[in-house]
């Protein structure tokens, strides 16, 4: 009988270890579970917060495009802005006039003058009136195709073709007119006034006038080979 009781404590015994070990093994498995679920939270929220910060940056980046806007080849050149008064009755009338000189440089030039009561929109008039009145200047090697002499009112300007690297030899109105008409060696002289439009205008004139070879070949009735030989 004793033997009996004997083996039934120690079966007690043994079964209430297993019972334990199945306890801690259970405990220890749950704290394990939670370690690696604090682990992951952890790991998840600086991910979280990079993924955040990320998409902030990516909304506050602007990508910022700059469209060129497109340059225009003409050019515009202020030769002369003056104050002019107009008598009217009740006493003077102040406006502005504005002398400005369009062109390409690729063998188109013009010149326009305009008054208003106020310097900018002078000078856009102008601008627009010297397109409309643009005229195309015969280019021979970067010069003139001959010597010619222009004349406007009282003003007369000289024109003379040079050679290459001689450059612009010209002064005020009559240079910004050869400049902006591409014309890069020639020789010029103004004559009589001295006005900047009357200068203008008188270059202008010059360079309506210029023709060349072919032109004067077709008027003769001869061909360009026929002509440089006689």
């Amino acid at each position: 009988m004793e033997e009996k009781e004997i083996q039934e404590v120690e079966t007690a015994q043994e079964v209430q270890e297993t019972v334990d070990n199945t306890e801690e093994t259970k405990a220890q498995a749950a704290a394990e579970v939670s370690e690696e679920a604090v682990e992951a939270a952890v790991e998840e929220k600086p991910a979280k917060g990079r993924k955040a910060s990320n998409a902030k940056g990516k909304g506050k980046r602007k990508i910022e495009t700059i469209e060129s806007a497109p340059q225009s080849e003409w050019k515009e050149r202020v030769v002369q802005i003056r104050r002019v008064t107009k008598v009217v009755k009740g006493g003077k009338k102040l406006s502005f006039r504005a002398i400005v000189i369009v062109g390409n440089g690729k063998g188109q030039v013009g010149v326009g003058c305009a008054k208003a009561s106020e310097v900018i929109i002078a000078i856009q008039k102008a601008i627009a009136e010297g397109r409309k009145n643009l005229i195309t200047v015969p280019i021979f090697k970067t010069t003139i195709p001959h010597p010619i002499v222009g004349r406007s009112g009282a003003g007369s300007v000289m024109l003379r073709p040079a050679s290459q690297g001689t450059g612009v030899i010209a002064g005020g109105a009559v240079r910004a007119v050869l400049e902006l008409a591409g014309i890069e060696n020639i020789l010029s002289k103004s004559l009589g006034s001295k006005s900047p439009l009357n200068a203008a205008n008188a270059t202008m004139e010059a360079l309506k006038e210029l023709r060349t070879f072919n032109d004067v070949a077709k008027n003769r009735g001869l061909t360009l080979k026929q002509m440089l030989n006689a």
